[in-house]
Formats: structure tokens, C-alpha cells, sequence
């Protein structure tokens, strides 16, 4: 009786031991140098940790800048290794090993994008395969899974929650006009005839400039045309006036709203079809906003294309519009307070 009771007892802690470990595999450090961090509990060795893990004891200690032949304390936090031997992205593994995801915690004002390119520059298309998740559903908090620990099934108790195979990662798509963001962060799905012509931000408008140089990006491109073209546009003078703009029809309030200064950036887009634009934190992409400018009492309706970008001129602002908007509104500066609702 005493070594049933013993046996089960044993059995609990490895099951609560297992259960801690699952819980704590969030990814930390930053690319090369990627690591998971456990809690050394009775018991364990070196060789125990490594087996959990499937990293060699002897590295685990390097990288904790120890030797081996120092034993282990009971609640020291240890800095396991994540190497080519225990962590994959790209879907290779040994045949008795299995895959178990390694997690990043959302923080704010980070989209996939960015959490990629912090993880060996993994594509916002895997990272939404790997998650189930669209892009724009990335909440603050959440755990995203960013990478899969390859351990085995005879060794690691962490195999209880493997998967045999995943989607091989693809390499991060290039940053593209609008800083820090890519294609699918900034645009959301065309609807019908809409946004043939999307926005490409440029510096904060200069006094008095004389000309310009946009790049326009095309979604819908002519046979013989080029992906993206680059053009001298002469700079607007003239007000506009859509009476709110092109999006102003498909605004749906939802009861939030912010207040704060806004930006402009130059673009092509609203001059001629009122289709205004902007970039904003914490709201989805595709997201229809209302910027009100208090000191005319006039509204513009624009569409989230992304974030703000991580930029000396992005400090201090709630949102950023372009240029065709800020005409509307007839704000002149290049910060101006406005309300924004959505």
C-alpha cells in the first residue's frame, strides 16, 4: 500500500509539473538569443530539465553562465535555450519527436508585423494560420503563438499536447509605404469597385513645398503596368469639399471615442473621390472613424489603414490623416486637436 500511495503521489507531482511547464512556454529574449523560462522544483536535475525540454543539460547551464557540477535549487529560475535542437518554424522534426507552440504575449500597439519580425521575421500569413486569428482580431493579452518546441514523447511530459506536423513558416513580406506595417495590415478586403488605388504616406507635410513625390500603390494593376509607379504630383491647393467623404455611408458608431492631436501625411487618394484615410492605434484595420475639428465644426469619415508609425512624428498624436481630410476639415497646422468616434 505504502508504494501505491507513493507511486500516486509521484504521478501528481509529474502531472502538476507538466501542467506548470505547459503553462510557462512564452518565448523570451529576442532573435538570436531566444529562451523559455522555468522554475527549478524537488527533484530535478540537469538531466531532467534537459529531457523536459530536449536541450543538452551541458548548454543549458552555459547559457545560464553556470556549470553542471553546481546541483540545482529548489525555485531557481533557469533561461532554457531555444536552438535549432528543441525549436522549429519551418515544420522539421525528428520522427520520434512531436511539436508543442511557443507563445508571445500581445502588448500594446503590436501587430503581427511586428511580433514576427521579433521571431526570426515569420510572415503575418503563418502567424494568422498558426493561430486561427486574422491580423486584425490581435487583442493586448493575447498569446500568440510564435514557434513550436520539438520534444519527445518518451522523455518530456510536455509531448501530452504535441501535434505531429505544422504550416511551415514563410519569410516576413518587406515593409512597405506606410512604416511598420505590411500590404495585409494596411488594406482590407476590396469591396466591390472600391479602393482600386490605395495610400502611400510620405514625411509630415514641409511649409510651402513645391512638389511632391508619392508612390501610389495599385491593387488592381493594367497588363503592361508596373507593380507600384512613382510620380510628381503638384501639391493641392485648393480645399475639398465631399461632405464628409466617400466612407461616410458605411460609418457604424459603436460607442467608443478619443480625443487628441492629429497628424497628416501626404497622399494621392481624397483629392479627386473624398476616399480619406488614416492610421491609428488600438482600432482594427478597416475600421470606418469619424475625426471631428472642433475649431471649424467639421467631420471627415476615413478608414483605418494600420497603426502609427514608430516615428519621432508619431509622438504625441491619437491619430493621423491625410492630407484631402485635413482639407475638409480645414486644419492648417500639422497638429490639430480633433474627436475621434467609432
Amino acid at each position: 500500500m505504502l508504494k501505491i500511495k507513493v507511486f500516486l503521489i509521484v504521478g501528481m507531482v509529474m502531472m502538476q509539473l507538466a501542467g506548470l511547464a505547459q503553462d510557462n512556454l512564452q518565448v523570451q529574449g529576442v532573435t538570436p538569443r531566444l529562451y523559455i523560462m522555468h522554475t527549478v522544483v524537488a527533484k530535478e536535475t540537469w538531466y531532467s530539465v534537459g529531457r523536459l525540454f530536449n536541450q543538452v543539460p551541458k548548454d543549458i547551464a552555459t547559457f545560464n553562465n553556470t556549470v553542471m557540477e553546481k546541483p540545482l535549487v529548489i525555485g531557481q529560475s533557469l533561461k532554457v535555450p531555444l536552438t535549432d535542437a528543441n525549436f522549429s518554424q519551418d515544420g522539421n522534426k525528428a520522427a520520434d519527436e512531436v511539436f508543442v507552440p511557443i507563445y508571445h504575449v500581445v502588448q500594446e500597439k503590436e501587430w503581427m508585423y511586428r511580433v514576427g519580425q521579433n521571431y526570426n521575421k515569420i510572415s503575418v500569413e503563418t502567424l494568422e494560420k498558426w493561430n486561427n486569428i486574422k491580423n486584425d482580431q490581435l487583442r493586448v493579452g493575447m498569446k500568440l503563438t510564435v514557434g513550436y518546441l520539438k520534444v519527445k514523447p518518451g522523455q518530456s511530459a510536455l509531448a501530452a499536447k504535441g501535434t505531429n506536423k505544422i504550416v511551415p513558416a514563410t519569410p516576413q513580406a518587406p515593409v512597405s509605404a506606410i512604416a511598420g506595417t505590411t500590404p495585409s495590415e494596411q488594406q482590407p478586403p476590396v469591396k466591390k469597385e472600391e479602393e482600386k488605388k490605395e495610400v502611400a504616406v510620405t514625411q509630415p507635410p514641409v511649409n510651402n513645398p513645391v512638389k511632391e513625390t508619392t508612390t501610389t500603390l495599385v491593387k488592381e494593376e493594367p497588363k503592361t503596368a508596373a507593380p507600384a509607379t512613382t510620380t510628381e504630383t503638384p501639391v493641392n491647393t485648393a480645399p475639398v469639399n465631399y461632405k464628409g467623404g466617400y466612407f461616410k455611408t458605411m460609418y457604424s458608431d459603436a460607442g467608443k471615442n478619443t480625443t487628441g492631436n492629429a497628424g497628416i501625411f501626404r497622399s494621392t487618394s481624397g483629392w479627386k473621390d473624398g476616399k480619406y484615410y488614416a492610421l491609428m492605434n488600438n482600432v482594427a484595420v478597416g475600421t470606418i472613424v469619424k475625426v471631428t475639428f472642433p475649431s471649424t465644426n467639421k467631420s471627415v469619415y476615413a478608414k483605418v489603414l494600420g497603426q502609427l508609425p514608430d516615428m519621432k512624428e508619431s509622438i504625441g498624436l491619437t491619430i493621423r490623416i491625410n492630407d484631402a481630410a485635413a482639407s475638409e476639415l480645414g486644419a492648417e497646422n500639422g497638429k490639430f486637436y480633433v474627436d475621434v468616434k467609432y
